[in-house]
């Protein structure tokens, strides 16, 4: 497989941003974004779909822990 060039990874990124903003708009409800999922997959190749649905998925988690703070687990109890 060859690199993209630069108007297919234009492509690819404008797909991705589209698919997000639909995400965002309808509160990650992917029902309402199959035409953008479909695009975004067109345009992409297979390895950067995953590779941007994790890093979405991070970001995600990673705007969740600055709002909402992190608690960490209580570790193992000592024995008595």
């Amino acid at each position: 497989m060859t690199a993209p060039n630069s108007a297919e990874r234009k492509a690819c990124w404008d797909a991705r941003d589209h698919l997000w903003k639909c995400l965002d708009d309808n509160g990650d409800k992917t029902d309402s974004c199959q035409k953008f999922q479909s695009e975004f997959e067109a345009n992409c190749p297979a390895q950067w779909v995953k590779y941007f649905s994790k890093r979405r998925d991070f970001l995600k988690y990673k705007d969740k822990m600055k709002t909402e703070g992190f608690t960490p687990a209580e570790g193992p109890r000592q024995p008595s």
